[in-house]
């Protein structure tokens, strides 16, 4: 499970308790984003599993491609890694 995979690689587990998230704020951040944008606030009685997963996939690509942040200088997070000179890996998501 996940708890062997960080011991085999070598990592520290860093979780605070429920609701407290201060060592983990970066993490919160990204996952509270797309819950706030994409999640929450939009009728999805009527979607089907496979329609979410392509929407899913689409605000994925929004936020890595078009979705510009303030503190990187109003780049989106691709533009960003490219003016670090780091490559851009366009990947193939697969949403379970």
């Amino acid at each position: 499970g996940w708890v062997a995979l960080c011991e085999r690689r070598g990592l520290v587990r860093s979780m605070s308790a429920k609701g407290c998230s201060p060592d983990n704020a970066a993490c919160e951040g990204f996952f509270g984003r797309p819950e706030n944008e994409f999640f929450h606030y939009r009728d999805w009685r009527g979607v089907s599993l496979a329609e979410f997963r392509e929407r899913l996939e689409a605000y994925l690509a929004y936020y890595r491609e078009g979705r510009i942040k303030r503190s990187p200088g109003w780049l989106s997070p691709d533009e960003y890694r490219r003016s670090e000179g780091c490559g851009v890996v366009k990947t193939s998501w697969t949403i379970i």
